[in-house]
């Protein structure tokens, strides 16, 4: 597909290709090498955290939470790490994968692909509505992608499941089965 092009699955499910340079939803605090290389630090922070929950053994629930938001982190950097490099421009155009030319970005300075789109209300706003009146209004615009999914769940369940384990963890230890057999 080319940069802007889009697939109607169902008339609330669209695969829309748009590629996002900076963080969630677009957003660009930071050079984009910044950027890469804080996400390879956070995303080895994470793994090791992840084998430290693992060695404890923390609960299974609480690992998974924290592994969909490694696995996340992880797709998404391997999206902005490679993508630039591998591949030229879709602007107006199907990319084409290892060209002679080169790719559209350095190494560590790719966009992240997102394609997931679900526009599930499409209206336009009553005129008697302060300051928006009469405007288009789609409920649900964010376009992102199945890395960003797994991340933004991960930290759901979080919060919503395991906010005693969070807590715990930040202020104990557990004590492991090894630990109880001394």
């Amino acid at each position: 597909m080319a940069l802007g092009e889009s697939i109607t699955i169902f008339p609330w499910f669209q695969l829309y290709f748009t590629e996002n340079p900076g963080m969630a939803f677009g957003m660009e605090f930071f050079n984009k090498l910044v950027l890469s290389v804080f996400r390879i630090v956070a995303v080895v922070g994470i793994g090791y955290y992840l084998v430290q929950l693992i060695r404890k053994e923390y609960p299974m629930g609480y690992i998974v939470c924290i592994a969909m938001i490694f696995a996340g982190a992880l797709g998404n950097i391997i999206d902005s790490v490679f993508y630039g490099v591998i591949f030229n421009h879709s602007y107006g155009q199907v990319a084409t994968l290892m060209p002679a030319s080169g790719g559209y970005a350095p190494l560590l300075h790719g966009k992240v692909v997102d394609m997931l789109y679900f526009p599930l209300i499409e209206t336009t706003l009553p005129a008697w509505v302060p300051i928006f009146g009469g405007q288009e209004f789609v409920f649900f615009r964010p376009i992102f992608n199945l890395a960003d999914s797994s991340i933004c769940v991960g930290v759901f369940l979080l919060l919503i499941f395991h906010s005693r384990t969070l807590s715990f963890s930040l202020s104990k230890k557990p004590s492991s089965s090894k630990d109880e057999k001394e």
